[in-house]
């Protein structure tokens, strides 16, 4: 028999949507949680109907839902950092940045605001209570290019746009921003900043169509190494290189994109 840990696993939260699919959403986030060796939580802010080839719909969950999930969690088990993702409306993203704003624990944000498949995740009203509500609230914030645009209306064309990016983001609250420049070509590189220090995180590109829930796997694995104690930089950068392994290792699932691959290390 197996002894018990003599102390409880990093405790992460993740608050974001389901994606029925598998390959991100809630279910990338405690697959990458369960990988590197936390243990995931979660509270469900909406329901996607989501497969290879799209997002065919979703459905918030009432504010009462998301509200009465979170405190049951933090309350009883505790959490030792928050992962947010898909939240849909203001009212949910506000709702969620007044309960993150009592929690004592790292918050890592993903603005997602479209999905890989180009669907909008993200009520066009909603992305001022992201820049509002939720940024101030964050210690990281993890936009890619598209997310970064739509939160400032800086476009990134190149590395040279990427600090101009992250000063914008930075702007809103933020303790330290990551600008994921995966759109880019070349190189997959990403500058983590908090107006003062900088750190360029660079990445083989690999020949990998299937790469569906990148951006929560990273989130989520930033979380995940935040729990663990590690400084945003050292997490950022064990969150990317777990990250760029799961891409090189996504596999095709349906008949469109297929997800990364979470167990990765595990094979």
């Amino acid at each position: 028999m197996n002894t018990p840990p003599s102390h409880p696993l990093p405790r992460v939260l993740t608050v974001a949507g389901s994606d029925s699919g598998g390959g991100a959403g809630i279910q990338a986030d405690l697959k990458t949680m369960l990988a590197l060796g936390t243990h995931g939580m979660s509270v469900i802010a909406a329901v996607t109907a989501q497969n290879s080839l799209g997002v065919q719909g979703y459905w918030e969950l009432p504010v009462e839902a998301v509200r009465a999930q979170y405190r049951s969690v933090v309350d009883d088990i505790g959490v030792h950092a928050v992962k947010t993702g898909m939240l849909a409306s203001a009212e949910l993203v506000e709702t969620v940045a007044g309960l993150l704003a009592e929690t004592p624990a790292p918050v890592v944000v993903d603005p997602v605001g479209v999905s890989k498949h180009g669907d909008s995740l993200l009520a066009a009203e909603a992305v001022e209570s992201v820049r509002t509500k939720l940024l101030p609230v964050a210690t990281v914030v993890t936009p890619n290019l598209d997310e970064t645009a739509q939160l400032t209306g800086v476009q990134v064309e190149g590395e040279g746009d990427m600090r101009e990016a992250a000063a914008a983001v930075l702007a809103h609250g933020p303790r330290w921003a990551l600008i994921k420049g995966g759109h880019l070509p070349g190189e997959a590189v990403d500058l983590l900043t908090d107006g003062t220090e900088e750190h360029w995180l660079r990445a083989p590109r690999h020949d990998n169509r299937h790469t569906h829930g990148t951006g929560c796997t990273l989130a989520s694995a930033l979380a995940s190494h935040l729990a663990m104690g590690m400084s945003v930089p050292d997490a950022t950068r064990a969150a990317k290189e777990y990250t760029t392994g799961a891409i090189a290792a996504g596999f095709p699932l349906g008949s469109g994109l297929g997800p990364v691959d979470h167990g990765w290390r595990l094979r």
